[in-house]
């Protein structure tokens, strides 16, 4: 890898390893996977959307408890467990042949999935420090996009070929990408183990800490950025402009590939609340700028002159991306206790399948139904977003001082007491 891309050696070097294996499989699986089951099992796209929705909110709500789980019982251990659950219910579909086996894999996948994610992001916060946290995550989003691109012209082959060896070939590669990605985490160290909860402490504690609630509501508002590029796009290109359909193609590769080599570049300078609100603020700014640019692309103008315009679009989306990315882990680690960043992360990384859930239904009403004023609706949306980050990190900033402050007079309190009965 470019030395950019490649992380520090030590820890971040194995979870970039265990990162690059498993989206191999992944890329592959992501091209594949709805034709396998609509032109092979003989699934309809509505089971199959239904299958994948009911899977995905599923498997937001799982994030918590398992990320809880990882801080009980060691993150390392979880992570690896949760990988090897992932490997197998990829290798259930191998033998699928009907809706509800079908919707029982994909839960099974979703909620491993969710909970490997929160999983890791506690293993990263046990052995990475926090100054160098984010920065870290950026090498890993590097890693996570050249794993997707590759394992995408893998699953290419597939289509190319479209039999059902070749498809089958695709999930046993995925289900083996992740059993070594467990593998590549045993390498890694030990963490230890959460301190357990304070006196009066529930046991899923991020479930009542509002603040901390409405900053991962505003980050799963942003992150309705995800679906752009892989459904709205592409449907805005065809049915909207006068572009060539293979403009669909370039804007994914030149989305992967700006992340792949600049996602690091753009994560310097955010180390605090204060840098991670403003990077989001910039985030939301540009992309309205984006959304109004893909806007203007369905002015009639001439082909070449609008494919420009669709690469300008997709350039300013890209780094808007980039943004909202390096904001968004900085906050979500700093505003979590050390004690239980992995119920934490399971809540903060719901904003993922909740996007991927409700997403594509939202945006193709706004931007293909709506046309232009969807758009404009759109940036303003998640420009509204971006700037209310602010104000949302600051009450949660005072309301995690606040707690410490009471907890150690509790304390304090409690030593006082336990003096005086000596």
């Amino acid at each position: 890898m470019p030395p950019q891309i490649l992380p520090p050696a030590g820890a971040p070097r194995v979870l970039a390893a265990a990162q690059l294996s498993n989206s191999l499989g992944d890329g592959a699986y992501y091209v594949t996977s709805a034709l396998y089951f609509s032109r092979v099992v003989g699934l309809s796209p509505t089971q199959i959307g239904l299958a994948l929705t009911v899977a995905w909110a599923i498997g937001s709500v799982a994030g918590v408890p398992l990320g809880a789980l990882a801080d009980r019982r060691g993150p390392r251990g979880t992570a690896v467990l949760l990988a090897l659950t992932t490997g197998a219910s990829v290798a259930s579909f191998l033998f699928i042949r009907s809706f509800v086996p079908f919707l029982v894999a994909a839960c099974l996948y979703a909620v491993a999935q969710c909970g490997l994610a929160a999983a890791r992001q506690a293993l990263l916060a046990g052995l990475v420090t926090p100054a160098a946290r984010t920065g870290v995550l950026a090498h890993l989003q590097s890693t996570l996009n050249a794993g997707l691109a590759v394992g995408a012209a893998l699953g290419g082959l597939a289509l190319q070929y479209d039999t059902q060896g070749a498809y089958l070939a695709v999930f046993a590669l995925d289900s083996v990408s992740f059993l070594l990605c467990g593998l590549v985490l045993l390498r890694l160290p030990t963490v230890p183990r959460s301190v357990g909860r304070g006196k009066g402490e529930p046991r899923l504690a991020v479930l009542r800490d509002r603040p901390y609630a409405v900053i991962t509501a505003l980050n799963a508002v942003l992150l309705l950025r995800m679906p752009l590029l892989s459904l709205a796009v592409p449907l805005w290109v065809v049915e909207r402009t006068h572009a060539p359909s293979w403009v669909v193609s370039a804007l994914f590769v030149l989305n992967a590939l700006a992340v792949t080599a600049f996602q690091v570049r753009m994560a310097r300078g955010v180390d605090g609340p204060r840098s991670a609100t403003r990077t989001v603020r910039h985030s939301g700014l540009i992309m309205l700028a984006s959304c109004a640019v893909f806007a203007f692309s369905a002015a009639g103008l001439p082909v070449w002159v609008t494919v420009a315009v669709l690469v300008a679009g997709a350039v300013l989306q890209v780094v808007a991306e980039m943004q909202q990315s390096a904001g968004s882990w900085q906050l979500s680690f700093d505003l979590a206790p050390a004690h239980q960043v992995g119920q934490y992360q399971g809540f903060f990384g719901s904003g993922v399948p909740v996007a991927r859930t409700l997403g594509p239904l939202l945006l193709t009403s706004l931007l293909v139904v709506w046309g232009v004023p969807g758009w404009l609706l759109l940036g303003g949306i998640l420009l509204g977003a971006s700037l209310a980050m602010g104000p949302a990190v600051r009450r949660a900033e005072r309301a995690r001082a606040a707690g410490e402050e009471g907890a150690e007079h509790l304390e304090q309190v409690s030593g006082r007491r336990r003096a005086g009965a000596r």
